[in-house]
């Protein structure tokens, strides 16, 4: 991979990104396409998305963890091609990542280092990785961004308004602008090494220690805006669990990412964005291992009260108080409550909230389908009802932390007592008033 790579042309990456909704308009037009014409701009939507890099990446790995939920001439193509891009990132040369780390940690960067190997192990969507042995004998990661990837990143945002509307087309039951606009609003913040190394840092604090025993996060060691160095960790990347793993190391994988996801607002009050399978190892000993701390948020006061009060009324049968609740918090505006019943206001919840009416339950991607698919069909009463229901701002980017963790919890189809571990950090979401 050459310097020059990942930025590329800005108006050849606009053409690229151009291409995908010119090419799926032409088969719409021609008949004999018109049949496979939701399959080919997958394909191709998949194909650019992963040459391009940078944000538009972003926006395909996004997609992969919904793909079970698509239909199959849509998941096959985003699924199988996204979740391998990654890997099949070409490598930046030496001399380049030299150079990188002289502008970064200083020409003498090499007497902070035992051994460094100059052949990436890894690569992601803005940068790869290097192992290393740090200067006092640790294993290290040594993660080294590309030359040019924030100028590519944010061309990439500017452009992805593009395909939008393709995106949108392939998926009519989520909006696609709204995924775009958090995506833009929050992949900035990975350009900073720093700033992620504050978030890993955070996190570390609560996950490093053993003090939570079905977790891990790693120490860092260094970090500058296009290096960081951190603990060297080793495990199977959740990926190959959902693909081939026991049902041992899926239930143990399941429970701790639901203590990850839910014990991470309470204990560091902040939430890792991306729950992209690669972003978890599974340790031999079963502990899971979390990684790429570039995306997160900051949540002061935890996981929001009107989320935690809307599922515990759902949880605990009080239907009298759930329109009112929708109402006060923001998700039912624009006077639509004239239109609803709190029985309606119970059916829409009530399928998210199942989960906690159990000891152990089994996320699968039926239920997930049974779930979400009506709602990605426009016609059905469960979209249609689910139009009279909004999503205040600031919660959005929240709601899709938990529906990509619930996502990836469905392909692993593992029981595990999500009550139980919910109810250990915020106990009045499991209902029948629990307070802290």
């Amino acid at each position: 991979m050459s310097d020059q790579s990942v930025s590329g042309s800005p108006f050849r990456r606009a053409a690229k990104l151009a291409s995908v909704p010119l090419s799926a308009g032409a088969r719409a037009l021609n008949p004999r396409s018109r049949a496979t014409n939701p399959r080919k701009t997958a394909e191709q939507l998949a194909a650019v998305l992963g040459e391009l890099k940078g944000g538009a990446m972003k926006v395909g790995q996004a997609l992969s963890i919904f793909a079970p939920i698509l239909p199959d001439e849509l998941a096959e193509p985003l699924s199988g091609t996204l979740r391998s891009l990654q890997a099949e990132a070409p490598p930046l040369p030496a001399s380049s990542v030299h150079r990188v780390l002289d502008r970064q940690l200083g020409t003498a960067w090499r007497d902070r280092f035992l051994e460094f190997d100059d052949v990436p192990v890894a690569a992601a969507s803005i940068g790869q990785v290097h192992r290393a042995v740090w200067s006092d004998g640790s294993p290290v990661a040594v993660k080294v961004q590309y030359p040019g990837a924030d100028k590519a990143i944010k061309a990439d945002l500017r452009q992805l308004k593009v395909i939008t509307p393709i995106l949108q087309q392939l998926e009519d039951g989520m909006n696609m602008s709204d995924l775009v606009d958090e995506i833009a609003d929050n992949v900035l913040d990975e350009l900073d090494y720093r700033i992620e190394a504050d978030h890993q840092r955070a996190f570390h604090a609560a996950f490093g220690h053993g003090e939570e025993p079905r977790l891990h996060v790693p120490k860092v060691y260094a970090s500058s805006p296009k290096v960081l160095v951190s603990e060297w960790v080793e495990g199977v990347r959740l990926g190959e669990i959902i693909d081939h793993g026991t049902a041992e190391q899926r239930s143990i994988a399941a429970e701790a990412l639901t203590v990850f996801e839910f014990a991470s607002p309470d204990l560091v009050h902040r939430m890792h964005t991306d729950p992209h399978p690669g972003n978890f190892l599974l340790r031999d000993d079963g502990v899971l291992t979390v990684i790429d701390f570039g995306a997160c948020i900051h949540v002061p006061e935890g996981l929001p009260r009107p989320l935690i009060e809307l599922v515990a009324a759902v949880v605990d049968g009080r239907r009298e108080d759930l329109l009112d609740l929708a109402v006060r918090h923001g998700y039912v505006t624009g006077g639509r409550e004239k239109d609803l019943t709190p029985e309606e206001v119970e059916a829409f919840l009530l399928p998210f909230a199942e989960p906690l009416s159990h000891d152990d339950f089994t996320f699968t991607v039926a239920w997930l389908k049974r779930v979400m698919g009506p709602f990605m069909d426009p016609m059905s009463p469960q979209s249609k009802l689910g139009r009279k229901f909004g999503m205040p701002k600031r919660y959005i980017m929240i709601h899709r932390i938990l529906a990509g963790a619930v996502a990836v919890l469905s392909q692993l189809s593992a029981p595990a007592p999500y009550r139980q571990v919910i109810a250990e950090h915020y106990p009045e979401m499991v209902g029948l008033g629990g307070s802290r």
